[in-house]
């Protein structure tokens, strides 16, 4: 067994999906992993017109969750967001929601995030409103992470704040390494959470884990309620795009990369991970089961975004982030335009001419069918069964041909 996060998915995931009740969007992530760069998703090919050199490259998935082919959009997503921060100090703020609201969370994605989210936002925009601290108005970028360094459950946003905002028509900055007390925005945050959390409950938008009583549901309640919620400060960060490159990191590509695996067989998969309490790197060892589990339960809601953006840094407030640019002194900056590099032929080194594009029909990669399956699944979408088998040749397929130059 390759140890990759695909070859692990190849090997293990069909005997898994028959006693494990998943969701259409773990199905699909787990299909797309699996089938990536393979010619089950179809192909580009080239050619060289004087000797007939031909070369395939077999298409990506470009599934969020999928290790292998997310390269190039996180590089892409870096340099635009690089070029859109604001040049001022930033601070970095991690938000974490109570691991006594993890089950909650496995039946609700779609809400716990998106209350998440607004949230933390709501938290930091109001406080940095408030004359008390800041009397402004900020800019804010949010990335959602759902896993630990041992792909545990652990649902957190972090959010890069900028580190002043505009007063009026007025750039106002923060105070050097001083943002909002860190117990004020814990309190308003938890708050802000908890009332949410009891609105839902109170309409019938939420859906409580099989195993929580009334009872259960209530002590939880307590128990949060009285609890000291999660919330760091890091900061103030030069530009902060020490963070955004950080964030990167995890913006796609699942909880886990192909480098971090150490060694993988059928009875058990073994990872690097970094301690956060001592700082060093140390492994740890899972059964395929459990590897399995954790990957697929940090899969995303499909559509749902992992990163938003507020304030200064919301799409409607480009002439603002103008505005504070001009009285800063610096231009907008403009994501360098990289041209596409042509493919060359490893013999000669002439440019490769495109002839052909092939696009399979993967039905089950958009399935959105009902099934009868037991298990837990995910709440708000449906379950439907997939298999793990590849098309064959006589699936349907499109085939794009270029026309070659010359040709009659």
């Amino acid at each position: 067994m390759e140890a990759t996060v695909q070859g692990i998915f190849i090997y293990g995931f069909e005997s898994y999906q028959k006693t494990h009740g998943l969701s259409v969007d773990q199905r699909r992530a787990a299909q797309a992993i699996m089938l990536c760069q393979s010619e089950a998703l179809g192909y580009e090919e080239w050619i060289f017109l004087n000797d007939k050199h031909t070369e395939q490259q077999n298409h990506s998935c470009r599934h969020r969750s999928c290790p292998r082919c997310h390269g190039a959009l996180t590089h892409d997503w870096l340099e635009r967001t690089q070029a859109q921060l604001l040049p001022c100090d930033h601070f970095h703020v991690i938000f974490t929601l109570p691991h006594e609201l993890n089950a909650l969370w496995q039946y609700n994605r779609e809400w716990s995030s998106d209350h998440l989210f607004k949230a933390s936002a709501e938290t930091l925009k109001e406080l940095l409103a408030d004359t008390r601290y800041l009397g402004a108005e900020v800019g804010l970028l949010s990335a959602l992470h759902t896993w630990g360094r041992t792909l545990s459950s652990h649902p957190h946003v972090h959010v890069l704040v900028t580190g002043g905002g505009l007063q009026g028509e007025s750039w106002r900055p923060a105070k050097k390494d001083y943002l909002v007390p860190v117990g004020v925005i814990k309190a308003k945050f938890r708050g802000k959470w908890l009332t949410w959390l009891n609105h839902a409950y109170a309409a019938g938008a939420l859906t409580l884990p099989p195993d929580w009583t009334l009872e259960r549901w209530r002590q939880i309640l307590r128990t949060i309620a009285r609890k000291d919620w999660n919330v760091r400060i890091q900061g103030a960060y030069r530009h902060g795009h020490g963070v955004a490159n950080y964030l990167s990191r995890y913006l796609r590509g699942g909880p886990i990369k192909d480098h971090r695996i150490v060694s993988a067989s059928s009875e058990r998969v073994t990872f690097r991970y970094r301690d956060h309490h001592d700082n060093h790197e140390k492994t740890l060892a899972l059964t395929q089961e459990q590897f399995l589990s954790r990957v697929l339960w940090h899969v995303p809601v499909k559509g749902q975004h992992s990163v938003r953006y507020y304030g200064l840094y919301s799409t409607g407030a480009a002439h603002k982030r103008q505005e504070v640019r001009d009285q800063l002194g610096l231009p907008e900056q403009e994501p360098p335009a990289t041209e596409p590099q042509s493919r060359q032929c490893p013999y000669c080194g002439h440019p490769l001419f495109h002839r052909v594009s092939v696009r399979r029909q993967i039905s089950y990669l958009r399935n959105t069918a009902c099934s009868n399956l037991g298990g837990t699944v995910q709440q708000g979408v449906q379950a439907a069964p997939l298999t793990q088998e590849r098309p064959a040749q006589s699936q349907s397929t499109e085939r794009i041909f270029l026309a070659l130059p010359g040709a009659a």
